[in-house]
């Protein structure tokens, strides 16, 4: 039997990565709190699966499940353009997908997966997306990321002449870190916000293809995707937090990021990259 929800709650959220992992978990916890939920994931089966399960659970009946492809940049647009109509106006908005390589490969749009992923898709969703945030009032920008000091190569964004998944994984979390606080200063004073968060080293798939002695060796310092998720929720929903933007925030209070995550300079000109590559 499906357990009681929350009484409704007129805010609508949107949260992308949202078929498994912390996304999966985040959904089920805003339907829990009487939301009503876009579900985006890649895969329409996959999407839809969740959606069921997470309504059969919270007994919410108003998550809905919407298919994009973070890496692909048509995808996003059609993602944004379905959203745009499905909720006119938005009052979260958690941009939640990342991925990991091992080996470098390239999406349909000729990117570098993870960068495309990571950075430029929530990148073109959020600036497709921010009237319907700006609509809503007062609205809520959350980015998923980690405190990443991997310094950007302008010169090979795309990692062609030099691939280490590693370090072009931290870079596309570095990278996402400055969209966010470049975001906050863009975006201040229109009534919508855009902070970072740090989950932590959580147990999710999305570190599977990494190699064995890492996962090994992070594996005990881990935590459960509930457990992590739990200081997230407030980030998003409790009023405490409604004015914050430009911060970022590990287990519920704001800590410092990376310095070269803060230059500005850093941040526009990665701005002024994705808006050329994404064609915003």
């Amino acid at each position: 039997m499906p357990t009681e929800t929350a009484d409704r709650d007129s805010r609508t959220a949107l949260v992308t990565g949202a078929t498994s992992g912390i996304g999966r978990a985040l959904t089920e916890r805003l339907a829990a709190a009487g939301l009503t939920v876009g579900l985006v994931g890649r895969d329409r089966q996959r999407a839809q699966a969740a959606r069921d399960e997470i309504a059969h659970a919270t007994g919410n009946d108003r998550v809905e499940f919407l298919v994009g492809d973070l890496a692909d940049m048509s995808s996003v647009r059609d993602l944004a353009r379905v959203a745009g109509q499905i909720y006119p106006t938005l009052d979260i908005l958690v941009n939640c997908a990342g991925v990991y390589t091992r080996s470098r490969t390239v999406t349909r749009d000729g990117f570098e997966t993870m960068f495309a992923t990571n950075v430029l898709g929530p990148f073109l969703l959020t600036d497709l997306l921010l009237p319907n945030l700006r609509a809503a009032g007062s609205a809520r920008i959350l980015v998923v990321s980690a405190p990443s000091t991997t310094k950007l190569d302008f010169d090979d964004l795309q990692s062609e002449r030099r691939f280490r998944s590693l370090s072009a994984f931290g870079a596309s979390k570095a990278a996402d870190l400055l969209f966010t606080f470049e975001l906050a200063r863009r975006i201040d004073g229109s009534g919508v916000t855009a902070n970072a968060v740090h989950p932590g080293l959580v147990r999710t798939s999305l570190m599977r293809d990494a190699p064995a002695p890492l996962r090994w060796a992070i594996r005990p310092f881990t935590r459960p995707v509930d457990v992590a998720v739990k200081s997230i929720v407030p980030l998003v929903l409790d009023p405490e937090f409604v004015s914050d933007s430009g911060l970022f925030y590990h287990k519920g209070r704001a800590i410092d990021p990376p310095l070269y995550t803060r230059d500005p300079d850093t941040a526009g000109r990665l701005w002024d990259a994705c808006a050329a590559l994404t064609g915003v």
